[in-house]
């Protein structure tokens, strides 16, 4: 039977543009809070906001490094419609860090830091 609340939960999630921006960037590689920031331009408290609503549906997962938070789409369900809604993500872009030079995380100042592996 179609749990249509769980679809419609999951369809909000991704019809908020700057969310479906966040989960774009997070199922290529696991992100921080400060790195979406310096990525989206958009104030830490925005991004945080949003990510705690990802985090508490299910969506994303944590893993603390040092000081820091990474947070990758972890749903497989949410991965696939990502694909349909966006495409794939071609291979050579799968775990590949973007640096944003406004951003402090340890990814950005030195050599990328292996998460998830």
């Amino acid at each position: 039977m179609t749990d249509y609340k769980h679809l419609s939960q999951r369809l909000k999630l991704m019809a908020h543009p700057e969310r479906l921006r966040m989960l774009d960037v997070l199922r290529r590689n696991p992100e921080c809070v400060c790195h979406l920031e310096a990525l989206l331009g958009r104030p830490q408290p925005y991004i945080s906001q949003q990510v705690r609503m990802l985090h508490r549906a299910g969506v994303l997962k944590s893993e603390k490094l040092g000081q820091n938070t990474f947070y990758r789409v972890s749903d497989p369900e949410m991965l696939a419609w990502l694909d349909l809604v966006l495409g794939a993500v071609p291979v050579a872009l799968l775990g590949r860090h973007e640096t944003a030079t406004a951003c402090v995380c340890p990814q950005c100042q030195r050599e990328p830091v292996t998460l998830y592996a």
